[in-house]
């Protein structure tokens, strides 16, 4: 093996004893008879001492070193001298005195250091963001970001749910933002959708009694970016069947208080509080108000309009997407006046961010129907766009409803982060640019060909 333990294991109970480890380097200071290195690996840094006895070539080759070399280094764990102890990191008390160092990589200069706060332009960083994600802070995410995940997943689990993929591949419905679309080589001239959601497959599978559903899940939507968006997100997505508004409520506010708990070590106060969409706009001219006091403020927005009128078009279109039901008492005004109509949809509200929509969805056929019918889509239109879903509702669904939960927005506001992107591995910029790959790139004339496409030249298509 080329190592025996990590930086972060290096205890008490080894000290006096021999050790293989391996890492980065990420300083060096030479003072002559005597070379100190710390290295470095994800779990920690550690004290390498080097002296020119006994062990000549060892130090010898110390001496060519450079920060971010990667190294495996032979020997003996002891502890620092009394006064020169490190209290900042955990292994601050021990060192190693080295026996051999051997060369696995050597780091070129680099475009920027791997220091916890550094001056380089965000392009700079995403483009060497291997060197980036070296960096503390920024790898300090990436482990509350897997921490949250399997928490979520820990609970999910216990409480009977399903994680089960849905389609990358799928049909395109339009449903606000644009598609990004993918050409079928087999099929000339067709072409696959991106989705945007899982919203009509997890409706599939509560009509296939699944009963409880989750997946942590990429998503895709073509929209201007901004700076909590990107064109490829992820996010927590749950359905439920035989459920109502309240179910949905308090199981979320226990799911949150379990994985703040394990996760931060936080408590997350619950039940949270809720404001109707008329008061929040009201009150604080806002669907997404910041309400209350302490470093986590849930609110849930009910009772938003389940339609809203087009000006440009002139028609009215749904709030959410035209699966959400209407509110039991309000299903009279869908022949009388539209703007009264209230859905049975819900946001979560966390410091004055939406980090999570979902709703109770329509499960009768006939409901449906009126619903397609105000919004002007025809049958035809309807059945082209949503026919599995219309076929799979001709043979029993039971009432159910969901929530999705956008996890890069989540963990911005928990890592206290600026930006989504600085959750995200490999982000876009605001561009869509992905400056590690230079994505998107143009393609060779073969590839477009075997996919019965070309391509319009920019001057062409003004």
């Amino acid at each position: 093996m080329l190592r025996s333990c990590t930086c972060a294991d290096i205890n008490e109970e080894l000290k006096g004893k021999e050790v293989f480890l391996c890492g980065w380097v990420d300083t060096r200071r030479d003072h002559g008879r005597i070379i100190f290195i710390d290295l470095r690996d994800r779990y920690g840094k550690l004290q390498v001492v080097f002296t020119p006895k006994p062990h000549k070539e060892a130090y010898s080759k110390a001496k060519e070193l450079h920060n971010e070399d990667v190294v495996r280094i032979k020997g003996d764990v002891n502890l620092r001298p009394e006064g020169t102890e490190n209290p900042d990191i955990p292994t601050g008390k021990f060192e190693i005195f080295a026996k051999d160092i051997e060369y696995l990589s050597r780091a070129q200069e680099l475009p920027f250091p791997v220091e916890d706060v550094i001056e380089a332009q965000e392009e700079v960083r995403l483009r060497h963001r291997y060197i980036d994600l070296r960096r503390a802070p920024v790898l300090k995410n990436f482990i509350i970001r897997h921490s949250f995940n399997h928490k979520f997943r820990l609970f999910l689990d216990k409480q009977g749910f399903l994680e089960i993929d849905t389609p990358f591949l799928t049909k395109s419905t339009p449903e606000g933002a644009r598609d990004f679309l993918v050409p079928s080589r087999l099929s000339a001239g067709k072409f696959y959708a991106l989705p945007q959601s899982p919203q009509l497959f997890k409706q599939v599978l509560m009509a296939s009694g699944v009963d409880k559903y989750y997946q942590i899940v990429k998503c895709f939507r073509d929209e201007d970016l901004r700076r909590d968006r990107q064109p490829e997100f992820s996010q927590l997505d749950l359905e439920m069947s035989f459920v109502e508004e309240e179910d949905i409520y308090a199981f979320c506010e226990e799911m949150f208080s379990f994985v703040f708990r394990e996760a931060l070590g936080e408590e997350v106060k619950i039940p949270f509080p809720r404001i109707s969409y008329e008061e929040a706009v009201k009150k604080y001219s806002s669907d997404k108000p910041d309400i209350g006091e302490g470093k986590w403020r849930f609110l849930w927005v009910v009772d938003f309009p389940l339609f809203e009128f087009n000006e440009e078009e002139k028609k009215w279109q749904p709030q959410h997407h035209p699966f959400t039901a209407p509110k039991n008492g309000d299903i009279e005004f869908l022949d009388k006046d539209l703007s009264r109509v209230r859905s049975r949809s819900y946001d979560l509200v966390l410091n004055g961010s939406e980090i999570a929509s979902g709703s109770i969805r329509i499960h009768s056929r006939q409901l449906q129907k009126k619903i397609f019918d105000i919004i002007g889509l025809p049958p035809d239109e309807a059945q082209e766009r949503f026919g599995f879903l219309i076929r799979a509702f001709r043979y029993g669904v039971p009432p159910h409803g969901g929530i999705a939960f956008g996890l890069d927005r989540l963990y911005a506001i928990i890592s206290g982060s600026d930006s989504i992107r600085d959750v995200i591995a490999f982000p876009k910029t605001q561009r869509g640019i992905c400056p590690l790959t230079d994505a998107p790139s143009s393609v060779k004339g073969a590839q477009l060909k075997e996919l019965s496409l070309g391509v319009i030249r920019e001057e062409d298509a003004k």
